[in-house]
């Protein structure tokens, strides 16, 4: 089924100048990176940009497009190379070296927010990743290798701020395909 929709994707004309941006949207824990890894490589391994990478910490969840856009978005809608640097959450600062995407045909954006009403004009596809939110609490945890009671409280405001965005952009009911994160079952 993923060499279908990477079939179909690359059948599809480009809307972000000459790249087909995917969106892999959806709330924390549910499976998004997952799912993006594997279109990328059904893609012949297309670039995946993280959202989470141009995050300035906890606080930036949604605030953080205008670097997006600067960095990433518009070099590619120009046919440029686009660099950014990741956010080190640990240092808590843009660090380490440089990252570039090229203008590739196909480029992959994960993360929450990224099929957001702003970006949706340019996207070739829109996906909407989700899963129980016992199971992505579960998976939060697990990835992130934190139990302690600040990092809940932080995910736990992060969770309601995402809960409060979809709501509002009205991410799922405009995504082309709705993926389980759960079972990776087609929904729509």
């Amino acid at each position: 089924m993923i060499d279908d929709l990477a079939a179909y994707v690359m059948n599809r004309p480009p809307r972000l100048g000459d790249v087909r941006l995917i969106a892999v949207d959806g709330p924390s824990g549910a499976g998004k990176t997952r799912f993006a890894n594997r279109l990328a490589a059904a893609l012949g391994d297309a670039p995946v940009v993280h959202t989470d990478d141009l995050l300035n910490g906890w606080d930036d969840q949604f605030t953080f497009w205008t670097r997006l856009e600067e960095n990433v978005l518009s070099p590619l809608r120009l046919g440029r190379t686009a660099t950014y640097r990741r956010y080190d959450w640990d240092k808590k600062d843009f660090a380490g070296r440089p990252l570039t995407v090229p203008p590739r045909p196909a480029v992959l954006l994960e993360g929450v927010s990224a099929a957001r009403r702003d970006i949706r004009p340019e996207l070739t596809l829109a996906v909407f990743v989700d899963a129980p939110p016992e199971l992505r609490w579960e998976r939060a945890i697990a990835r992130d290798g934190d139990d302690s009671v600040a990092y809940r409280k932080y995910l736990e405001r992060w969770r309601a701020a995402e809960d409060r965005h979809f709501a509002v952009d009205d991410t799922a009911a405009q995504a082309d395909l709705i993926i389980d994160g759960a079972t990776e079952g087609w929904a729509r």
